[in-house]
């Protein structure tokens, strides 16, 4: 009931979860990221622990092949679990376990990887992966325009409902997280508005955090 990709702007190593599904507050549970160390999604029965580890793993010097087969290593009913990485030099691994549920999938690509479970076919993640190295311009026009890609191809066998948007860059919070926790239909154009708003104010955010004196004003109503 869920499909993801994680995924690395190689000319920036900006870094980036995009995630969809039925269940509720997928984003909160599943989607992690940590600028200069990785990005990391953890579904199907999900287990949220595994995401900060897998981070923690590549934080400590371990490709993101090395750091899933680590957090999987030691953590109990890995057979449910599908796990996703991708490091800060763009490697990239997936672990799927053995009782994934349904018609389940992934794919990998250059500095990004996808994976999703109860699908509707076997092209899903490959559609993401190949719509994500097709697409230009920002990594969230990227990641909005590869997960548009996985929805045309067919996305989950059930409706999705609910969609989660992360990225990190150079600084230590998240410069972009948005959430729809609930939409009838195409969560994904909730977040591709919302995105079309933030990105063109994106760095100056970043600017007020770093510099108060020196960010622009949007003419806030009671700024003076």
């Amino acid at each position: 009931m869920t499909f993801s990709l994680v995924a690395r702007r190689a000319e920036t190593r900006m870094l980036c979860v995009a995630i969809f599904s039925f269940s509720p507050a997928v984003a909160a549970r599943c989607a992690f990221a940590r600028a200069a160390v990785g990005a990391v999604a953890s579904q199907n029965i999900t287990d949220p622990t595994l995401g900060p580890k897998t981070l923690n793993h590549m934080a400590q010097g371990l490709s993101a092949p090395e750091a899933v087969s680590a957090a999987v290593a030691d953590a109990a009913h890995v057979q449910y679990r599908q796990l996703l990485a991708v490091d800060a030099m763009g490697r990239t691994s997936i672990h799927s376990g053995s009782n994934v549920f349904g018609n389940w999938n992934e794919a990998q690509g250059v500095d990004v990887v996808s994976g999703g479970n109860l699908l509707d076919n076997d092209g899903v993640s490959k559609a993401i992966v190949a719509g994500f190295e097709t697409a230009q311009g920002h990594l969230g026009d990227r990641l909005i325009a590869a997960m548009r890609a996985g929805l045309a191809a067919g996305g989950e066998s059930g409706p999705v409902h609910l969609a989660g948007l992360l990225l990190v860059d150079k600084v230590s919070w998240l410069v972009a997280k948005m959430r729809c926790e609930w939409a009838q239909v195409r969560p994904i154009e909730t977040i591709a508005t919302a995105w079309d708003i933030y990105k063109p104010q994106l760095d100056d955010y970043v600017r007020h955090a770093l510099g108060p004196s020196q960010a622009p004003s949007y003419g806030v109503p009671g700024d003076r």
